[in-house]
């Protein structure tokens, strides 16, 4: 079963001039496939993103996740489906006050009862489980920091530790490296396609470091004022795309300026999974 199969999608702002944000978007996504979107600011991978997640309703075309279409579901069988999607935003909305332990455990909040979730704030409930998914990003000496102490770096990756406890069977990421470094954007990556690998989940990144996602990930879709420019296995993807998918914008790069002679080879080789 496919986990997503989108038809001739629009999306549209919210506000008064309902512009639309995503115009005729086609996607066929199969279960554990791992795909990076890119393309420059604007370009509609956020709100791509929140729309996979069923944050947005599309004004036209057709959405199915897990086979269904979740806007034709209930309320309550439509909040049962978004228990499998796990959406990371770029900052994460972790409670300033809180100690990263619980707000770590709070992935687990849809599989606990009322009365559970509330003693899980005063004396969490697994910290040992949340302490392995920060150690995963390098992150587990900050176990009982409070929120408001991390860098923005360290609230990504806590941020990021959370999605790691999720049941969710979708993975959906956005600019998980925007605040970290080269040797920590690495490790992120890797643990995230690890993590997404281990449970057959399916992996979509959005990323401005187009060396990175054409690194990590065997399909890359290539998005540019709300259309999608290019769908395509990385090995596929050339320097000329890019230049035309960004059109004067510097992309991103993990620790240099594009170097499209590099990117050349790279293309040409492939890279190891």
């Amino acid at each position: 079963m496919s986990t997503y199969d989108l038809r001739n999608l629009t999306v549209r702002h919210i506000g008064a001039s309902q512009a639309s944000a995503l115009h005729a978007i086609s996607l066929t996504i199969e279960q554990g496939e791992q795909l990076a979107l890119i393309g420059p600011s604007g370009a509609g991978k956020t709100t791509l993103l929140a729309t996979l997640a069923c944050a947005h309703q599309p004004a036209d075309g057709s959405f199915q996740a897990f086979g269904v279409d979740p806007w034709a579901l209930g309320h309550a069988e439509r909040h049962r489906l978004r228990a499998q999607l796990f959406l990371a935003p770029q900052t994460p909305p972790l409670p300033p006050r809180q100690r990263v332990v619980t707000a770590v455990l709070a992935a687990r909040l849809p599989q606990w009862s009322l009365w559970r979730a509330l003693v899980s704030l005063f004396k969490p409930a697994d910290p040992e489980a949340a302490w392995q998914a920060l150690s995963r990003f390098n992150l587990g000496d900050k176990l009982y920091s409070r929120v408001d102490r991390l860098s923005g770096g360290e609230r990504q990756r806590c941020g990021l530790a959370r999605l790691l406890l999720s049941p969710a069977k979708a993975l959906l990421v956005d600019e998980p490296l925007s605040a970290l470094d080269p040797v920590l954007s690495e490790l992120t990556l890797s643990t995230l396609r690890d993590e997404a690998r281990a449970r057959n989940a399916t992996l979509i990144c959005s990323l401005h470091q187009v060396d990175l996602a054409l690194s990590h990930f065997p399909r890359i879709v290539g998005l540019r004022d709300g259309r999608i420019e290019f769908d395509l296995p990385r090995a596929q993807v050339t320097p000329d795309m890019i230049a035309a998918l960004y059109q004067g914008e510097q992309p991103a790069a993990s620790a240099k300026p594009l170097d499209h002679e590099a990117m050349a080879v790279k293309l040409g080789v492939g890279a190891c999974l």
